[in-house]
């Protein structure tokens, strides 16, 4: 990405304002994207903002549906497996277990299945005016992450009605919120980009989606894992994170500090490592899409 410059007019001796790209001042791709993102913080905040009204546009129940659906999810789950696993969930709520679980997922699978949808509708977009290649899936982030805000209110009304204690720990629910969007969209950027170039990427995502979804302790207890297998899941980057942000409605305790480093890391290595696979071809992508 080269750098912007200002000739001088011969006349007036005035900077001209027209912008000349000069090839030989070359910028860090890592840093101008990120510059760039930054000058059109409106723009983000404006299509995240269509986003919503956009998908509630037509709604009979409106943004309602962002609470109605994983709690809808919720009670089938509760009905089909409470008495499975009855014996190995001591002291908590299946229902709130559950859907507690399905919130952050569904969190998670929307960001990075967002991201690239965004990226390929704007792909024409992009040859005709020039927009930060990053704003899709920020956007994409962004109204995930509205929609996750929604629907804890479900989630604690549930837990009021089983009778699972709200704790104060819960406020630091944040903490994992914000790493959790930090490795979506991590994985949101390194997707968007291979997406851009291959589109039977989403495809074949949505099936790597749900074996992932089934591979994390989600609507099953971890309790129930076969120790052999344990070190198996706990390689798995979301299953820290789901640790860390079902601890303190479930349970009433923080999870461990071993928990917190691993998925503190994973979200941020995560994030550098999509942001700079993103960043060093974004100027390629509105010729790929």
């Amino acid at each position: 990405m080269a750098a912007r410059s200002y000739s001088i007019t011969a006349e007036a001796g005035k900077p001209d304002e027209r912008p000349v790209y000069d090839s030989a001042r070359l910028v860090v791709p890592f840093v101008e994207e990120f510059k760039e993102l930054a000058r059109y913080r409106d723009l983000v905040k404006h299509l995240i903002a269509r986003n919503i009204k956009t998908r509630y546009k037509r709604s009979a129940l409106g943004i309602l549906w962002t609470m109605l659906n994983p709690l809808l999810m919720m009670l089938v789950l509760t009905f089909v497996f409470s008495e499975v696993f009855r014996a190995s969930i001591i002291s908590r709520s299946y229902s709130a277990y559950a859907l507690a679980g399905l919130l952050l997922w569904n969190f998670f699978s929307q960001t990075t299945m967002g991201a690239m949808s965004e990226l390929i509708w704007g792909g024409g977009l992009l040859r005709h005016i020039y927009l930060p290649r990053a704003i899709f899936a920020v956007c994409a982030l962004g109204t995930s992450l509205v929609n996750l805000l929604l629907s804890l209110i479900p989630l604690f009304l549930i837990m009021i009605v089983t009778g699972v204690p709200i704790r104060p720990i819960a406020l630091i629910l944040p903490g994992p919120i914000i790493l959790t969007a930090m490795f979506a969209l991590g994985v949101a950027f390194f997707l968007s980009r291979i997406a851009a170039y291959y589109h039977d990427v989403m495809e074949m995502y949505q099936i790597l989606l749900t074996a992932w979804m089934y591979l994390t302790p989600i609507i099953y207890p971890k309790e129930i894992i076969p120790a052999r297998f344990r070190w198996l899941f706990k390689i798995n980057p979301m299953y820290h994170l789901m640790e860390i942000f079902r601890e303190p409605l479930t349970v009433g305790r923080m999870a461990g500090p071993k928990t917190w480093a691993a998925a503190a890391a994973a979200a941020l290595l995560t994030l550098v490592f999509g942001w700079w696979f993103f960043s060093r071809k974004a100027d390629e992508l509105a010729y790929r899409i």
